[in-house]
């Protein structure tokens, strides 16, 4: 019987999961190592329960801003006085009850995935224990929750670790009022007013999300807009919508601190104090801004981004190279400073994507399994930002023309022109291509609308392809449908670089 490759994974994410699969399959001994159940953060505390509850959020804000004007009549006992008032509401605790199922029932299935596959799997935390060995081989201890511990012997480790959200100091989630977006999910009852520190992208999924569910919602951004780093032009839409919606945007607001107070007083209802007692119906939170300003809510949420999970690593003492943020740095194929030891997903800072995790994993494995491998390539990577609209983009941005990395020319179609948008009552939204002048090559695209996230794949496969606008606006297209407008604009820029030609 000859030589088995041994294969230590630390952390149970796309990235990790994803690399178990393919180095099981290629024949290699592999030990995933977690705490916290396979799917990582990913599956239980972040995309999976995140997109379940926006999944609710979308139904009901679709429902609101269009029953009316497509026709649609409801039944409802809402005195005259009050027909303003919402048709549709929320059990958040039997929608939380939900999606907690579903991120559970999907971990147990990635699990199944893995041990199926001839993996196996250890539930503890792990940690890399000095150098390399003579052999080449390295050490991983790995300590369980009952306080054992047992040292592996590995030829290559994967670190994939992810990361934890990252907490202001005067601004500490309790996990009742003043939250984090992994502890969101625990709540009953709706919140009444909800402040959301960060206009990032979990930040304006979160705000969307909440305030479509019926939150009073105040989003506080430090930048000049929402989605900093995302198409200007995307953000400039959502922001729009957002405010029209009633959401309270606050740009230029840095918060320095959120703390608990005591709630209004009031002498209706249960929970009215008893004589003799000094009572509060529940509390609030007041957050404190940068410029003085002091804003108060039911709840808050902080998302002011992640630090990577690598602290008590023995990353450093092992020779794994660690940036100034705490990442670790890694070269296209995975590796790290260190020889036989490679990372994968948020842990290496890269593109906090399960999408890019899961390739970062699946490449380390072949790369040092001696599989055909090619390397990391981000101009390919497709993402989505789950408010509503949705927004998409691939490759390419207008940052990397306006900045002058890359000469690309650019058209932008509004929905509003599409039929079948009109049909849906769909207001907002649009369609970006960017090509190549000479060559008609597309090399990026932003897509704002809902669906998004479906509507961007045939821009993606031009991307990865290096299609041409020609050959885009030449395929058939279905009558009526959002996909169209990918068509219309190709078919625009093609038509501008004849001309230019």
């Amino acid at each position: 019987m000859g030589y088995v490759t041994r294969i230590v994974i630390i952390g149970g994410g796309p990235g990790g999961y994803e690399a178990a699969l393919v180095a099981a399959q290629l024949g290699a001994e592999v030990t995933v190592v977690d705490c916290d159940g396979l799917g990582g953060a990913s599956v239980l505390t972040d995309c999976v329960p995140s997109k379940t509850l926006i999944a609710t959020a979308e139904v009901m804000t679709t429902f609101d801003s269009s029953y009316e004007e497509l026709g649609i009549i409801v039944a409802d006992d809402t005195p005259p006085l009050e027909q303003a008032a919402r048709v549709v509401g929320v059990d958040l605790g039997k929608v939380n009850r939900r999606v907690k199922r579903l991120a559970l029932a999907q971990s147990h299935d990635i699990t199944a995935s893995v041990t199926r596959a001839g993996a196996r799997v250890m539930r503890g935390r792990g940690r890399l224990k000095g150098q390399q060995s003579i052999d080449g081989s390295r050490r991983v201890v790995v300590e369980a929750a009952d306080g054992t511990s047992e040292t592996l012997t590995a030829d290559a480790v994967l670190i994939a670790t992810g990361a934890q959200p990252r907490e202001i100091p005067d601004a500490l989630p309790d996990g009742e009022r003043i939250l984090n977006w992994t502890q969101v999910y625990d709540l009953d009852e709706l919140p009444e007013e909800l402040i959301v520190v960060g206009s990032g992208v979990t930040g304006a999924e979160f705000a969307g999300a909440y305030q479509a569910l019926g939150s009073k919602v105040t989003l506080v951004s430090s930048r000049d807009r929402v989605l900093p780093g995302e198409d200007p032009d995307a953000a400039a839409v959502l922001e729009d919508v957002f405010r029209r919606r009633g959401m309270n945007v606050l740009a230029r607001s840095r918060a320095v601190s959120a703390k608990r107070v005591p709630g209004p007083f009031t002498t209706e209802g249960p929970s009215s104090p008893k004589a003799g007692e000094e009572g509060r119906v529940g509390d609030e939170v007041e957050v404190a801004l940068a410029d003085g300003r002091v804003i108060t809510g039911s709840h808050c949420l902080m998302a002011v981004g992640a630090i990577p999970n690598t602290v008590d690593m023995g990353l450093e003492e092992s020779g794994v190279k660690l940036k100034e943020s705490g990442h670790i740095w890694t070269d296209k194929v995975s590796r790290t400073s260190a020889p036989g030891v490679y990372a994968a997903g948020d842990v290496t800072g890269i593109f906090a994507l399960a999408s890019v995790a899961a390739m970062q994993g699946r490449i380390a494995m072949y790369h040092f399994l001696g599989d055909a491998v090619a390397p990391l390539n981000l101009k390919t990577v497709s993402s989505n930002v789950f408010t509503d609209p949705e927004i998409a983009t691939v490759g390419y941005s207008q940052a990397d023309v306006d900045s002058g990395r890359i000469d690309a020319r650019a058209v932008k179609l509004p929905l509003l022109r599409n039929p079948r948008a009109k049909m849906l009552g769909i207001r907002d939204g649009f369609v970006k291509l960017f090509c190549r002048p000479g060559t008609g090559i597309v090399v990026g695209g932003v897509v704002v609308a809902p669906r998004a996230s479906e509507l961007i794949h045939p821009i993606s496969i031009a991307v990865d392809n290096n299609l041409t606008v020609e050959q885009i606006a030449n395929a058939f297209t279905v009558y009526p449908s959002l996909s169209g407008s990918i068509a219309e604009v190709a078919r625009q820029l093609h038509t501008r670089k004849t001309n230019a030609e």
